[in-house]
């Protein structure tokens, strides 16, 4: 029965039966005519959730990882120079793809914990009066750290500096749960995924692309096949992909859309920021630390959790899944062994977040870490009732 515990992991993140269910379909013909009258509308209403109207949505069979190659491979040419600033595991891992790429990597080194250095972002493109950065490259929401950088003050940099660099987000563990502009924050390409705020399957890249970034596949000469803008945004023109498209997925996006639209975008927002206040009231209730270093740094789909000295996260994540059939988020890179990550996106509610709080706790008494048992889990009870306006007074 410990498959019908919730997951606690940033992504992927829990399916609710509403989209199992639209997934659970029988095969179709993705060459009939009439599966424009799916195609079509998912594509238009993704541009809601980017909060685009000038911009295209394109999409591919492959995860998050799959999207920011298709960015790259598509409006960058081998020896194209980037910006880009390292703060965590997945801002180094696209510094590591746009290297095998062969581009020229140009990397403002961060302390993990902190965010997107809008203002160093600005020195350093006031300086290259040569033009000679192409792209500048931000991690939206860094899931190894638990921060969400401001992508608003990145462009606000760019554009000060007058400098026509485009701007790449990675939107992988923001979009869908957080609020994400692409129109107003100038964002060139957008790359985000199914599997975490569309609470779907992993196997859908979905990219948001600007007029401006669409005009640069005319002159970028980086390989590319399976990722060819050009390829697939022809073949959605018409109705169809140029090759098997994850049909299945496709439809569960659908039901994910309606689902995200019904409840109403800003109510999305505001949910995930209730559940991830409840949880930090938690932590705080332990007396342990976020690796986020302010208040203005804390991701509302994530919480990374420094455990006290002495004690390992990864020892504390595996006893979790052991004892309790529950999953955490491990520390990655810097943060291996020194924190865990509690994932507070996709389909949750503040009943399923104290239950994840609660199986923490349990597993941290299990290891004697120095907790009272309930501590937490009273915290967000309290945070979750006030939020609603539940909160009783107490008697005189």
């Amino acid at each position: 029965m410990t498959d019908q515990n919730p997951v606690f992991i940033p992504g992927p993140t829990n399916i609710p039966a509403r989209l199992l269910s639209a997934m659970n379909m029988q095969t179709v013909d993705h060459r009939a005519p009439d599966f424009v009258k799916l195609l079509a509308p998912v594509l238009e209403d993704l541009k809601k959730v980017f909060k685009t109207k000038t911009g295209t949505v394109i999409t591919f069979p492959a995860s998050g990882t799959g999207g920011w190659e298709a960015a790259i491979t598509n409006t960058l040419s081998p020896g194209d120079k980037v910006l880009v600033a390292r703060y965590g595991m997945f801002s180094h891992r696209w510094i590591d793809m746009c290297q095998r790429h062969n581009l020229d990597v140009e990397i403002i080194e961060c302390e993990w914990g902190s965010g997107a250095p809008a203002d160093r972002f600005e020195e350093r493109l006031a300086a290259d009066t040569n033009h000679e950065i192409k792209a500048v490259l931000v991690t939206h929401n860094e899931t190894a750290t638990g921060v969400v950088s401001d992508i608003g003050a990145v462009r606000q940099a760019m554009d000060a500096s007058d400098h026509p660099a485009m701007l790449y987000v990675d939107c992988v563990s923001s979009l869908a749960s957080t609020d994400f502009r692409m129109d107003e924050w100038g964002v060139d390409l957008a790359v985000s995924g199914s599997q975490k705020g569309f609470m779907l399957a992993t196997g859908m890249a979905i990219v948001g692309v600007s007029q401006k970034a669409l005009k640069a596949t005319e002159t970028a000469t980086c390989t590319r096949c399976f990722f060819d803008f050009a390829d697939m945004g022809g073949a959605n023109a018409k109705g169809g992909f140029p090759y098997t498209p994850p049909v299945q997925l496709i439809n569960g996006l659908r039901e994910s859309l309606d689902m995200l639209l019904d409840e109403g975008l800003e109510n999305v927002f505001a949910r995930h920021h209730r559940i991830a206040e409840g949880v930090r009231a938690a932590v705080s209730a332990w007396g342990f630390e976020l690796c986020a270093k302010s208040p203005d740094l804390y991701s509302d789909t994530v919480s990374a959790i420094y455990v006290p000295e002495g004690f390992d996260s990864d020892v504390l994540t595996n006893h979790a899944y052991d004892a309790y059939g529950v999953s955490f988020g491990i520390g990655l890179g810097e943060m291996a062994g020194r924190a865990f990550r509690f994932g507070h996106l996709g389909s949750l509610t503040d009943v399923m977040a104290l239950s994840g709080l609660s199986t923490i706790e349990m597993a941290m008494a299990d290891l004697n870490y120095p907790i009272t048992l309930g501590s937490g889990v009273a915290a967000a009870q309290d945070y979750y009732r006030a939020s609603r306006g539940l909160a009783l007074a107490k008697a005189a």
